[in-house]
């Protein structure tokens, strides 16, 4: 165990066990402070336990990691929603002295076309918390409900479409399609990730975006109407915009879709903390170098800062602040 600074008596409430959290967390107990983590799901870990699956990140590594920092002296308190079971104000009220918010990005964006509500399309969010954080991998031993399709498509070609596309191959799909309406040139996956999911047999559709979801007389999704694309001028991300050619729809057969085109913040936590300012993307504002936001004694970083990004991202970020909060309660604000 390394060593420990005296205590210092000062208590911070790091709110999320992500990347992020957990990394304030450890600094800061070694430093001497007193902290509680507090997790909304049932098992600490965050994305590294919903989002990122086992062939990538074994759970045993994670849970291995948060056991060493509870033996450090680190409270983790599980099922705590905080912004309802207990808000930003009310942690002050007893007693926490500084508080992290790293409660990620974790609301998932859904694509407004007929035929949305159908049975078989899941948010990359949902398909990977329940293979991942409720096993369904691991069927017999684990009876997670999970739809497991014979054809996959996973719409979006970032690193979670990715491992979405890889996991139903490993839940029994016998094809795995990913839909992107740019080309591979555009696609925002990490370049392994890309030629991981090719070497596994993973199919790519480029320069096709859906129109609408078919369904059958049951409500199930049984296909994906798209539409052909060509590159335009460069967008705001510099990437060239995608621009429908007319009459070009095509059908594809599938029974699962998997939609992972990008998360939101979610607002349970943000909406009900006054004095945190937030930005036009509902992502909290927040000092690059020290993660202090706009309210005294508040910290964010991670996902909730900059948007989805890596976990080594979040690291940083945790390491930052974390840093900047021993200054605070040495120095002042």
């Amino acid at each position: 165990m390394p060593p420990k600074a005296e205590p210092t008596g000062k208590k911070i409430a790091v709110v999320g066990s992500g990347p992020a959290g957990l990394t304030v967390a450890g600094d800061l107990i070694v430093k001497g402070h007193e902290v509680t983590v507090f997790e909304a799901f049932h098992k600490p870990g965050g994305v590294l336990v919903y989002g990122i699956p086992e062939f990538r990140l074994p759970k045993a590594i994670v849970a291995q990691e948060i056991n060493f920092l509870e033996r450090l002296g680190v409270k983790v308190e599980c099922n705590q929603v905080v912004g309802r079971t207990v808000s930003i104000d009310e942690l002050f009220e007893q007693g926490y002295e500084a508080i992290f918010i790293g409660v990620g990005a974790g609301l998932p964006i859904l694509l407004n076309i007929p035929g949305k509500n159908l049975i078989g399309i899941y948010s990359a969010n949902e398909y990977l918390t329940r293979s991942n954080l409720m096993k369904a991998y691991r069927f017999p031993e684990y009876d997670t409900p999970i739809i497991r399709g014979r054809n996959v498509i996973t719409l979006g070609a970032g690193n979670v479409a990715m491992d979405s596309a890889r996991t139903a191959l490993r839940l029994g799909a016998e094809s795995s399609r990913i839909v992107y309406r740019r080309s591979r040139a555009e696609v925002p996956a990490r370049a392994a990730e890309v030629h991981h999911a090719e070497e596994e047999g993973v199919e790519f559709y480029f320069l096709a975006a859906p129109t609408k979801f078919i369904g059958n007389e049951k409500g199930r999704v049984i296909g994906m109407e798209c539409l052909k694309m060509e590159l335009g001028e460069p967008d705001a991300s510099g990437r060239r915009r995608p621009v429908p050619i007319e009459g070009s729809e095509f059908e594809l057969e599938c029974d699962l879709v998997i939609v992972a085109v990008g998360t939101g913040a979610n607002p349970i936590l943000t909406k009900s903390t006054e004095g945190v300012e937030l930005n036009k993307w509902g992502y909290i504002k927040a000092d690059p170098e020290t993660g202090k936001t706009t309210k005294k004694g508040v910290w964010a970083g991670g996902d909730i800062v900059t948007g989805s990004a890596t976990v080594i991202l979040a690291m940083g970020a945790g390491r930052k602040a974390a840093n900047s909060i021993h200054d605070y309660l040495t120095w002042g604000w």
